[in-house]
């Protein structure tokens, strides 16, 4: 029977750190745990998996990745996603973002306020001065209409859909937004975002799983992994975590992951204008020369072998690592025990001409694709 230790607070202030601790085969959630309704659509939990043995578990419920199982170097399944194992846990207000699909615009907009075609709009502010993943009902929070199948390859995949109405937290038009899942054969969760509107809106969508390549209950800091980031230039914020405008050089900076380096390095002594002992929260320029997906970071554990690489065609990445939301007490169980590689367009994107556009207009389509791959060495 699987063993699931009992809830615990979440040190990153976003996510819950108890999670299975199985050594060998996956041990999956029960769907029994995640059948529900909510304002009259059914909510259930979806497993995929493929003939080597990774499994993926997603629930309806705001897109969330439940758990990701991976195998390690010594041939065990570890769960490298921080969840929760009862879809009444996702309720708690600081664990909405947890795995799940932020929208319609992820990460942050400056005072809640953008202009399109000459129109200001007012968001709802959730964080501080500003709106932050799509408000206070953003996707993360919607039950999205669900269907399992398996594509042309012979992978087990899940189309998820939701119909944003014209004015759901004040964004303009009527969004139909389409995400799929797919667990291929080579060991990758893949993310496929379309979308279309019927009226100028802005949007820009990302999933929100924090990830911890130990495995297990998740108890020991994701500060020996060893970062990857292919960017040369990043977006300075100010103190809300609102860009300047600025697209900076990563030269000679801490927040430089161009060559390999554990996160846990510079986290421990403040940079010239920053200090980084609270962790990484940072929108990095993703070094491209085609807009198609390419490899934009990898993350490597040596004391399992999981290696992730995550492969995008959005113009940015951001990496968080729990900055100003990990617990202090270094000495915690839980201390920096997960982080983020959200694949995103920059923040606050509306309101900088210069940054690229959010704007989607009537006959266009969306579209953007992650994948987070894995393997060992």
């Amino acid at each position: 029977m699987k063993k699931i230790f009992p809830l615990c607070m979440a040190l990153l202030g976003a996510v819950s750190c108890c999670k299975k601790t199985q050594p060998g085969e996956p041990a999956l959630y029960s769907a029994a745990d995640f059948d529900s309704t909510i304002d009259g659509k059914a909510v259930s939990l979806y497993t995929l998996k493929n003939a080597n043995g990774m499994a993926a578990q997603i629930t309806n419920y705001g897109g969330i990745i439940v758990d990701v199982w991976v195998p390690a170097k010594d041939g065990a399944f570890k769960d490298v996603v921080l969840g929760y194992p009862k879809l009444a846990d996702y309720f708690v207000p600081e664990n909405t973002f947890a795995g799940a699909i932020t929208g319609r615009y992820a990460n942050r907009i400056a005072n809640g306020k953008f202009t399109l075609d000459g129109k200001e709009y007012s968001l709802a502010i959730n964080n501080g001065p500003n709106t932050l993943h799509g408000g206070i009902v953003g996707f993360s929070k919607k039950v999205w209409d669900a269907r399992t199948f398996t594509n042309d390859a012979g992978e087990q995949a899940l189309e998820l859909i939701y119909v944003s109405p014209d004015g759901e937290e004040n964004f303009p038009g009527t969004l139909t937004t389409k995400v799929v899942y797919t667990v291929t054969v080579d060991n990758q969760l893949r993310i496929d975002y379309t979308a279309t509107t019927d009226a100028p809106t802005v949007l820009n969508l990302t999933n929100h799983a924090y990830f911890n390549l130990h495995g297990g209950d998740h108890k020991t800091s994701v500060n020996s992994h060893r970062v990857t980031i292919n960017a040369d230039r990043y977006t300075p914020t100010d103190s809300t975590l609102i860009p300047t405008g600025e697209i900076a050089s990563l030269d000679g900076s801490a927040l430089d992951f161009r060559t390999p380096t554990t996160i846990g390095e510079r986290v421990l002594g403040p940079d010239s204008a920053f200090n980084y002992r609270d962790g990484y929260d940072h929108n990095y320029v993703i070094r491209r020369s085609s807009p198609d997906v390419v490899e934009t970071a990898e993350v490597y554990e040596p004391s399992t072998g999981i290696v992730m690489t995550v492969l995008t065609d959005t113009p940015g990445i951001q990496f968080f690592t729990g900055k100003s939301r990990v617990q202090q007490d270094e000495t915690a169980p839980f201390y920096r025990s997960a982080f983020a590689l959200e694949a995103q367009n920059y923040p606050d994107a509306p309101n900088h001409p210069d940054f690229p556009s959010a704007v989607l207009r009537p006959g266009e389509t969306y579209r953007q694709t992650t994948v987070y791959g894995f393997s060992a060495r």
